[in-house]
């Protein structure tokens, strides 16, 4: 009897049901070829059911959502709705309620993809970042005093626990040990300023890659510092762990080296629940109904989602493909590919 996966997915706003409708194609022919089935549920949570109704997830959603093996997430993102209404109730509601406490981020050149750092190629440009999901200064502790006036404060902290940080690390940690590259694991921070959080987070991160993973190689780098190697040597990099903040921007940086938005794909994992993949892009409004976006981040988000279910080598087979056909469009940029967001997928499907 075949294994069987039960996925909810979440197309989203703008160009999100387009870029998902090509990775689910790519998705059902690779779990044809390798024999397993998977079983999608779509729901309309973004922008126009938020027009219509008011509400970003309806209260059932996220117990609803626990009985999946995943989600699938195309984008969010309206231009109707006011910025952070949408990424609030929706995004990070999903995050901290499933709690999928890392954010996963793969940073790697594919053959035939431009990068705008000059001299560099695939070999030189493949590293993880782990970036801690749920806690930091995205939990939204905080507050004004005297708001509206010339006095006013605002006070956002920084929440981080022993717990939340620990099991971020160990992650980054296994992550580091299992891609077997260098195995060398970075933590970005900045101990020279931020004394209280980062102090907690090295301390951590030596303790338990003294007592436990030392066949791993500990690094230390400031986010700054950080930034500047991901642009001059990115080769030095194998695994990155950080926290949430420094996490969400060095990312966006990783996605430009690595060709942009059209190619940087995403996972929010829980190891011991639900977890949710999608493109690091967002709805690209302009595009959409124009079958020009890319959707190859949202195939490999798919990719993605299989290795984490547990069907690695479907996963791996999905990467490969998309790996066979990027030499052979001419950008990754919406509407200059030289091929249709169907016609891309597609050609994954002929690869795989």
């Amino acid at each position: 009897m075949k294994k069987s996966y039960k996925i909810a997915v979440i197309p989203g706003d703008g160009t999100g049901p387009e870029v998902i409708k090509e990775g689910i194609k790519v998705l059902k022919a690779v779990s044809q070829k390798f024999g397993f089935k998977l079983d999608f549920e779509n729901y309309d949570f973004g922008g126009e059911r938020y027009k219509k109704t008011g509400e970003t997830l309806p209260e059932s959603a996220v117990e609803e959502l626990r009985k999946f093996d995943a989600i699938y997430l195309g984008a969010i993102g309206h231009p109707d709705v006011k910025p952070g209404i949408l990424e609030k109730g929706i995004l990070l509601n999903l995050r901290f309620s499933l709690d999928q406490y890392i954010n996963l981020r793969p940073v790697k050149l594919y053959p035939g993809v431009w990068t705008p750092i000059k001299d560099k190629e695939p070999k030189d440009i493949d590293f993880v970042v782990v970036r801690e999901n749920t806690e930091g200064l995205y939990v939204g502790t905080g507050g004004y005093l005297k708001k509206g006036t010339k006095d006013e404060v605002a006070v956002q902290e920084s929440i981080n626990t022993r717990k939340g940080v620990e099991r971020c690390l160990r992650y980054a940690f296994e992550v580091t040990r299992k891609k077997n590259k260098s195995k060398k694991l970075t933590l970005c921070g900045k101990t020279n300023v931020l004394t209280y959080a980062f102090d907690l987070w090295e301390r951590a991160f030596h303790e338990i890659g003294e007592k436990d993973y030392r066949d791993v190689q500990r690094d230390y780098a400031h986010v700054d510092a950080t930034c500047m190697w991901m642009v001059k040597n990115p080769e030095w990099f194998d695994v990155i762990v950080t926290d949430n903040m420094f996490g969400d921007i060095i990312t966006d940086l990783g996605a430009m080296i690595q060709g942009g938005m059209g190619i940087a794909a995403g996972g929010n994992i829980n190891p011991e629940g639900v977890s949710m993949f999608e493109p690091i892009g967002g709805s690209a409004p302009k595009y959409t109904g124009k079958n020009v976006i890319n959707p190859l981040a949202a195939i490999c988000a798919g990719g993605m989602m299989l290795e984490t279910i547990g069907e690695e080598t479907a996963g791996k087979k999905v990467e490969k493909a998309v790996m066979s056909i990027t030499p052979k469009l001419k950008s990754l940029s919406a509407g200059k590919m030289g091929y249709s967001t169907t016609e891309v997928g597609d050609l994954v499907i002929s690869a795989l």
